[in-house]
């Protein structure tokens, strides 16, 4: 969340994925992810997929909101891309592997997990892009 909001990621998110962001989503998005990120933390002993889908929801936002804009735009720089790279997924993969290890992943935890973080990543995404039309409006 530094380096994102240290190099202007709502400038860049407008600019660079059509992002209709402010910074006020911005901070109420990763204060729910801060959240999130600390009940897994409690659930994980006794209920597998908390960890993997939090995992997952860095690593779909690791991949698709920072390395591959970089990929598509020949290089623009995407705030958070640091910390993507070198926090997000190897933490993902850790933990994968280590529920893989443990015995604790089947298809079905798998597909909860990676499914539940694809649908939270979307959530407010498309509020973002709902609260333009005029049916959710308030003025």
């Amino acid at each position: 969340m530094m380096e994102e909001f240290s190099f202007n990621w709502r400038d860049w998110a407008r600019a660079v994925i059509k992002l209709p962001v402010e910074w006020g989503d911005f901070y109420v998005t990763n204060a729910v992810v801060i959240v999130l990120g600390i009940a897994q933390a409690f659930l994980a002993p006794t209920l597998a997929v908390a960890p993997l889908g939090f995992a997952s929801l860095m690593a779909i936002n690791a991949i698709f909101f920072h390395i591959l804009p970089v990929l598509v735009t020949k290089g623009r720089f995407s705030p958070g891309l640091f910390t993507a790279v070198v926090l997000f997924l190897p933490v993902a993969w850790i933990v994968w592997a280590k529920a893989i290890e443990d015995g604790l992943v089947n298809a079905q935890t798998a597909a909860i997990a990676i499914l539940g973080a694809a649908l939270l990543m979307a959530y407010p995404i498309v509020m973002l892009h709902l609260r333009s039309r005029p049916y959710f409006r308030q003025t």
